[in-house]
């Protein structure tokens, strides 16, 4: 590892400043659970790391029955799933940080950190995007709020400028009658990324008896994670059943674009698509059932 320069700003300006005056060769250090893996195996050699650590806006995890949950993008995984609010409104998300990495690894990885480094198989990103959750930016110019569906770019390549910083997710408050659930296919049961990540939620009209929204979100079978919205369309205002989440999986197939690599090939995530769809429709449901 090459020498280089640390700072610890102790407020969002001063970190923004730091930045702009660092250039290109300063890297932000949240949780560090990616960061400094690259640094010691991956060839990335910064001039210069801003710690966020001691910034107190991009800590905090909050709850509000009408202003929904605001998390900040320096909360770890393990607070994210611990968190009542989350464990109770919010499944999606609190499976998602749940399986992230080891123990350690949730002790220390950021919600920020996770987003912000742009993995396709990233395990929070389908459950933000289910949710409906918007990441405010902060840069020079002010702050901007981007929708978390609309961040990503590609693999590693998010929409924020090289001198913007995550500051915190902000996720709607669910209606009643809804039910979100996250899943993911691993060859392993821990320490692994996912080959396939479904996350979904379903929000049931008054009375129960049809779905009046839909949410599919794909992870690690496209170059970012992708909204299936055919799937979506094709669930909204119809009665739940078997051949409906059928129908939807085989429209979340085909919204699928997967690569095939050593973990897994096209053809058998493409299938995995369909299964865990299916799967998690029925959950989804379930919850939301009994919401």
């Amino acid at each position: 590892m090459r020498r280089f320069e640390y700072f610890t700003p102790q407020s969002l300006d001063e970190a923004l400043t730091l930045l702009r005056e660092r250039g290109d060769g300063a890297k932000l250090l949240a949780g560090g659970t990616d960061l400094l893996v690259q640094m010691k195996e991956a060839g990335l050699h910064p001039s210069a790391v801003v710690s966020l650590h001691a910034i107190d806006k991009l800590r905090g995890i909050e709850f509000d029955g009408a202003r929904g949950l605001r998390v900040g993008a320096g909360v770890e995984m393990a607070t994210i799933q611990a968190f009542p609010a989350v464990r109770e409104r919010y499944t999606a998300l609190a499976e998602g940080a749940g399986i992230l990495g080891s123990v350690q690894t949730r002790n220390m990885a950021t919600l920020g950190g996770n987003i912000a480094n742009a993995a396709p198989s990233a395990d929070t990103a389908p459950p933000l995007i289910v949710l409906d959750a918007v990441a405010e930016i902060a840069g020079a110019e002010g702050s901007r709020q981007v929708p978390v569906s609309e961040l990503f770019v590609g693999p590693g390549r998010t929409v924020l400028a090289p001198h913007e910083i995550l500051v915190a997710f902000h996720l709607p408050a669910p209606p009643a009658r809804t039910g979100s659930v996250y899943r993911r296919h691993t060859p392993r049961q821990i320490m692994d990324i996912a080959v396939v990540g479904v996350g979904v939620r379903l929000t049931l009209a008054p009375g129960g008896d049809t779905i009046q929204e839909a949410r599919i979100c794909l992870g690690a079978v496209a170059p970012t994670p992708i909204r299936a919205t055919e799937a979506e369309e094709a669930l909204t205002g119809q009665a739940p059943s078997e051949e409906l989440f059928g129908r939807a999986a085989e429209l979340a197939q085909a919204a699928a674009r997967p690569i095939s690599d050593v973990r897994g090939s096209a053809e058998f995530r493409r299938y995995l698509v369909g299964v865990m769809t299916r799967r998690c429709l029925a959950i989804a449901l379930e919850r939301a059932r009994a919401g």
